[in-house]
């Protein structure tokens, strides 16, 4: 299954000339050794992908290695394909979490069968859910759209302009990590995918669908810290077996449950960076994760300024991923 999610990717492209950095954390040059042996962080370069609970993810994790590494912390806004790629022309050294992604891991990992530019580092901690979801205004209206067997029925309460005759199923962006389009298709259902745009196109819907009592069927995913706001219902799709993904175009089950992981660059995991044990050490909960993107999506505060706040009031956690 092609795992995809948020973000422009024509921004990006561009930034993919630069030439290599000789003091980036993966380019173990001599300029970044000290006196007494030890390296030296120098530069981090972390993608950021384009949902706001990575960019949680990444800012915590680049807080601690500015604060107590002394990295040089270079965020990169980045689509998900594309900083795979970074991984060998050497602009990306950190993926923070990863949602799959079997055909990049096919491309890049060696022990896939890939060129080996990329190394698997651990999970996250987080639990990555993926699905179709409705208001909860609609779940105790009409307590059957739950399964997805009934969803012809309501097709019709799902009509836009975008859809014509169908019902919509509303996606974030092309670039998110969707079977939809497969899924509408060998599922059988009365229903066009439409995309919002981005993830907060998506929640922006939701939230007017829950005020105004709107009808409204869309994608969305945990963890999230949106759904502590609107408790969005989450339709039985068929159940997901092992392997029942594996060809895309046949895709007629629900999404896996995804262990989300970090995956960073060959050269930044062989060199010696002190950054390589805090991202391998990295880890925490949906929660945590939660808490920091609230921070960000609701409070407004500053992705840096939010990650302050959440590394001061957890210091064992920190601590924990400092060990070597």
């Amino acid at each position: 299954m092609e795992l995809k999610r948020p973000r422009t990717v024509a921004a990006v492209l561009a930034g993919f000339g630069l030439a290599i950095t000789l003091t980036g954390c993966g380019g173990g040059s001599i300029e970044n050794a000290t006196a007494d042996g030890d390296t030296e962080c120098g530069d981090l370069d972390v993608a950021i992908n384009p949902w706001v609970g990575y960019e949680a993810d990444a800012h915590v994790l680049g807080h601690v290695a500015e604060t107590q590494l002394g990295c040089t912390v270079n965020y990169k806004d980045l689509d998900e394909q594309v900083s795979w790629k970074g991984f060998g022309s050497g602009e990306v050294d950190v993926v923070v979490e990863n949602w799959g992604h079997p055909e990049l891991q096919k491309k890049y990992m060696a022990d896939q069968g890939g060129d080996g530019s990329a190394v698997d580092f651990g999970s996250t901690g987080n639990e990555g859910v993926i699905g179709w979801y409705v208001p909860p205004w609609m779940a105790e209206k009409y307590p059957d759209i739950t399964d997805w067997n009934n969803l012809n029925k309501y097709a019709s309460l799902f009509k836009t302009t975008e859809s014509g005759d169908k019902g919509t199923l509303y996606d974030g962006d092309p670039g998110f990590v969707t079977n939809d389009e497969a899924l509408v298709s060998n599922l059988k259902l009365d229903y066009k995918v439409v995309y919002a745009g981005s993830e907060t196109a998506l929640i922006e819907a939701f939230r007017d669908a829950e005020k105004n009592k709107k009808p409204m069927l869309g994608y969305f995913y945990e963890p999230q810290w949106f759904l502590s706001e609107v408790d969005l219902v989450k339709i039985d799709l068929p159940e997901y077996t092992d392997g029942c993904d594996a060809d895309a175009a046949k895709v007629a089950c629900d999404y896996p449950v995804y262990d989300l992981n970090k995956v960073v660059s060959k050269e930044f995991a062989d060199s010696k960076s002190p950054a390589v044990d805090l991202v391998k050490n990295f880890s925490w909960t949906n929660e945590d994760q939660n808490l920091v993107a609230k921070y960000i999506s609701v409070d407004q505060m500053n992705p840096d300024d939010a990650a302050k706040k959440w590394v001061d009031a957890n210091p064992e956690k920190v601590d924990a991923w400092l060990k070597e």
